[in-house]
């Protein structure tokens, strides 16, 4: 079996965490701000990695050099900076809107590909890219039309963000360890979050923020989404772009709704609609064409290889 076609396996498996979190992480920020939240969440996986590495890799230190540290740094913001906006946008426009708007990012990151890694798409990517998109906005918005307002521009660059982060990762990954890679990616977007939080959310005092994450339902969102979400989502995303194109990883996570929508049906008691049915209908096809041909594998292994010479 191909290392491709199981990273995208695995990369599926992600799609399908995030989406079935969905719904928990939605209760939890009822009660702990989102910053909050989600700074205590991927600080609390930067922690768990940086021990796994001290008890596993002794030689991580020599392993740590401005390079790593500047390209985790940059994956950090790039992820802080599409929570962020999207967080934000969500102040001012619908949910329907703000699904939709994120999954842009299934057309933007095959152009950041082909801008930034010079890679060469062929009609099989913008095609499946072209059905998600089309799935998307059914599944989002029901079939209705868009309103824009702010809250949309804002939610368009936490899009930008999200498909620079997989662009970004798909050229550093193959560069460095994973492990370290990651740890110090999530550990900037844990300081940025908690930072931000600070600043722009009313959190309180420290016993304050001790008492809201320590209830039962924030308890178990963060240990779900710390130990699920996001350290294995984050370090499998990681390794299996090292032989994977960013082409067909947006496609695969372009599933999350999917997922997040069979979970609202089956555990929020939440109903879809015939076009919401049709829209997860359309993505999973464009999903199984993103895998029909992997021709631009052929790209990145090419660039794997190329970057391992150097």
């Amino acid at each position: 079996m191909k290392r491709s076609f199981i990273a995208d396996l695995v990369l599926l498996l992600v799609a399908l965490i995030w989406g079935t979190t969905f719904l928990i992480v939605q209760h939890a920020i009822q009660a702990l701000p989102p910053l909050a939240f989600n700074g205590i969440r991927f600080a609390g996986a930067a922690l768990l990695f940086f021990f796994i590495l001290c008890f596993t890799r002794r030689d991580w230190l020599k392993q740590l050099n401005r390079r790593i540290l500047w390209h985790g740094f940059v994956l950090g913001i790039l992820l802080f900076g599409g929570y962020a906006f999207q967080t934000y946008g969500l102040l001012y426009t619908t949910s329907s809107n703000a699904g939709f708007i994120t999954g842009l990012s299934v057309v933007l990151v095959p152009f950041f590909a082909m801008w930034f890694l010079r890679q060469r798409l062929n009609w099989i990517a913008w095609l499946s890219a072209a059905i998600a998109l089309v799935g998307l906005f059914l599944l989002s918005t029901g079939g209705s039309s868009l309103t824009v307002n702010v809250g949309d521009a804002l939610v368009l660059l936490c899009a930008i963000c999200f498909a620079l982060q997989i662009v970004a990762t798909g050229r550093y990954a193959p560069e460095h360890p994973t492990l370290l890679l990651v740890t110090i990616q999530l550990g900037t977007v844990g300081i940025l979050g908690i930072t931000g939080s600070i600043l722009f959310e009313d959190t309180g005092t420290v016993q304050d923020w001790i008492h809201l994450a320590s209830q039962p339902e924030v308890l178990t969102a963060l240990a779900i989404t710390l130990l699920f979400g996001t350290a294995f989502a984050f370090w499998a995303q990681t390794y299996c772009q090292k032989y994977t194109s960013p082409a067909r990883v947006v496609i695969i996570f372009a599933m999350e709704p999917v997922f997040a929508g069979i979970t609202g049906v089956i555990w929020g008691h939440e109903k879809l609609g015939v076009a919401a049915i049709i829209g997860c209908v359309l993505m999973f096809i464009s999903m199984l064409i993103a895998e029909l041909r992997p021709s631009d594998q052929h790209t990145s292994d090419s660039l794997v290889e190329s970057l391992e010479r150097n």
